[in-house]
């Protein structure tokens, strides 16, 4: 199921907190039914698809790195 979703778009389509969906994707959290039924419906999908084996040829999703960027260096104003 590989969307472009950010953690933020999800949280808001799934009506849950962003810091929340990051501490699943990283394995500290369990979640409820009720939530995997509202990630499944953000994923326009249902619970049974979240937890299907892979299918031939699929690879398993690596989750994005977690911390925060780098600030960008401000130019100097003249």
């Amino acid at each position: 199921m590989a969307r472009a979703l950010s953690q933020e778009m999800l949280a808001v389509d799934a009506g849950v907190d962003r810091t929340y969906v990051s501490r699943l994707e990283r394995g500290l959290e369990n979640p409820t039914v009720t939530v995997l039924e509202k990630l499944a419906r953000a994923f326009s999908s249902n619970i049974e698809e979240l937890f299907r084996p892979l299918r031939a040829g699929e690879t398993a999703q690596r989750p994005l790195k977690g911390g925060r960027r780098a600030k960008q260096k401000e130019k100097p104003v003249v």
